[in-house]
């Protein structure tokens, strides 16, 4: 009998730590939760923390510029005109690229500042994140994939830049934008009413 139960207890820890290992791996931001930590370099070589931006709104824009869906927002200059719009009201806009090395998206940094000029892109900073733990951590599928972090650093709102999915630049002005809405009332110190969406666009070449 004490055999059997020691087999039980041995077995039942054993599935708390591969559900534990398990869940570590697959952990993402909880809107309503705090956003995970980080720190990543951004092209000109400066690093970043989520840390140094307390008190201030955050956004976080997972960026791929070959990818169809993010030239169909940056080609129309709908996510430029976002990044304006807000980052002169003192949100910090943060693009980040995770594509591994060799993978589509992946580029040094001078090319990174080489497009963002070319694009006329005016976010606080592009973060580069090659080994995708800072995806990884927030769960990020699809470029654009859009996150908004209040001052107290807790996630306010994941998913859709608007609920167009399409690489059609016709829908953008028919769209509703989740980021946009999201700002303009957390801002004005709404709650924010739709803070969770299903992401589009291109996966995040991990």
């Amino acid at each position: 009998m004490r055999t059997n139960r020691r087999m039980l207890l041995t077995s039942a820890l054993a599935t708390l730590v591969l559900f534990a290992t398990h869940g570590r791996a697959d952990a993402a931001a909880v809107v309503g939760q705090p956003a995970p930590a980080f720190t990543l370099t951004d092209t000109n070589g400066k690093q970043h923390s989520l840390a140094d931006f307390k008190g201030k709104y955050v956004v976080l824009e997972w960026v791929n510029h070959e990818c169809p869906f993010v030239k169909k927002h940056y080609g129309s200059g709908n996510m430029q005109s976002l990044q304006k719009k807000y980052v002169d009201q003192g949100v910090v806009w943060l693009s980040i690229n995770s594509s591994a090395p060799g993978k589509q998206g992946n580029y040094p940094p001078e090319k990174w500042n080489e497009i963002t000029t070319e694009v006329k892109a005016v976010p606080t900073a592009v973060l580069l994140d090659p080994d995708g733990t800072v995806g990884r951590a927030y769960g990020a599928k699809t470029t654009p994939h859009m996150y908004i972090i209040d001052p107290e650093g807790t996630l306010i709102y994941a998913g859709g830049i608007d609920d167009k999915p399409s690489t059609d630049p016709d829908d953008i002005p028919k769209a509703k934008n989740y980021v946009d809405l999201a700002l303009t009332e957390a801002l004005s110190g709404q709650p924010v009413a739709i803070a969770s969406t299903t992401p589009y666009g291109c996966s995040v070449k991990y």
